[in-house]
């Protein structure tokens, strides 16, 4: 166990950031799979009262990395309010990479800021390391070593989006019955984000209609972007286009959907018929298309900078779909 006490600089509010040893007796069995052999769990102790710009109540949060005992267990970041709970749940899918180095090295985290913004305002925020990531990016077959990676959708010619995103769909839907199951999370609560690949997974959610996830949302969703490294070159427009209908004609859950316009994987004009697809086919999607954003739109969600563009419609939409 480590234990760190050090102050950081004001963000919403003025306060410490403090490690502690969280409390074995509220988390159970899972205690053991949880943090391995160490246990980092960062709080920020903030006032009693605290509103942010969009005038909600910021609770303090805490941030923890846990192991999930899930039918593939993975790590997770977890950044929550600080208290016993339950509480909404929102779980927060990552981008892809197809390169086994690059998943090698991949954060647990991209998106903190943003899983941080969820956290104060009352979520148990699951950002899931998916499946083939990490240490288990490691496929040396020869020495008899195999990654199991979800996410892969096959050669250009013959691109399967639907269940490259499935895959990933249902891997949220083990962590939403999970944290359920073991009274951390609100039942019927779940809210879910995804970044590309990861908004990707979420979309294809909603075709599932769970009925413990009540709202969905994206930003710069897609699969099959930057074919080669070039920009705005996918690898089948007219089939992703085609999976998003798909996905579109048994989906009711509300979505909100963000676009950036100098996004170079999925760009304005695919986005757009995207969502058309996906909303004529019966799908219930709100789609926002950002202004540009830094040098690359694609990353909109990982930069503390883009927060204040895009929370004002999440506050909205989330206040819509309680």
């Amino acid at each position: 166990m480590i234990q760190i006490n050090t102050s950081v600089p004001e963000m919403l509010c003025d306060g410490i950031l403090t490690v502690v040893e969280p409390r074995r007796k509220r988390f159970g069995m899972h205690w053991s799979l949880r943090l391995l052999s160490v246990a980092i769990v960062a709080t920020l102790a903030a006032p009693a009262v605290c509103r942010g710009a969009d005038d909600q109540a910021i609770l303090p949060v805490q941030e923890e990395i846990w192991a999930l005992p899930l039918v593939h267990p993975t790590i997770a970041y977890v950044a929550r309010p600080i208290g016993n709970g339950p509480f909404p749940l929102a779980v927060m899918n990552h981008g892809v990479s197809l390169d086994a180095r690059e998943r090698s090295f991949f954060p647990l985290v991209e998106f903190r800021d943003a899983a941080l913004w969820f956290a104060r305002r009352g979520y148990l925020v699951v950002a899931p390391m998916g499946a083939g990531y990490g240490a288990a990016a490691l496929d040396v077959p020869e020495r008899g070593l195999y990654s199991v990676f979800y996410s892969r959708i096959g050669n250009c010619d013959n691109p399967n989006f639907r269940d490259a995103g499935l895959a990933v769909a249902h891997f949220d839907e083990w962590i939403i019955d999970y944290m359920t199951e073991q009274k951390l999370a609100k039942p019927d609560s779940a809210i879910v984000i995804g970044q590309s690949a990861g908004g990707w997974a979420a979309i294809a959610l909603s075709s599932e209609n769970p009925p413990s996830v009540k709202a969905i949302i994206t930003f710069a969703a897609g699969r099959g972007g930057r074919v080669g490294g070039k920009p705005n070159n996918n690898c089948a427009p007219d089939r992703l286009v085609e999976a998003a209908g798909a996905f579109g004609r048994t989906a009711r859950v509300p979505m909100l959907w963000f676009y950036i316009e100098n996004d170079t994987y999925f760009g304005p004009d695919l986005s757009k018929r995207m969502h058309q697809t996906y909303t004529d086919a019966g799908g219930s999607a709100e789609y926002h298309l950002m202004p540009p954003f830094g040098a690359e739109g694609h990353f909109f969600i990982d930069s503390p900078d883009a927060i204040p563009q895009w929370s004002p419609l999440v506050t909205q939409f989330l206040d819509k779909h309680r």
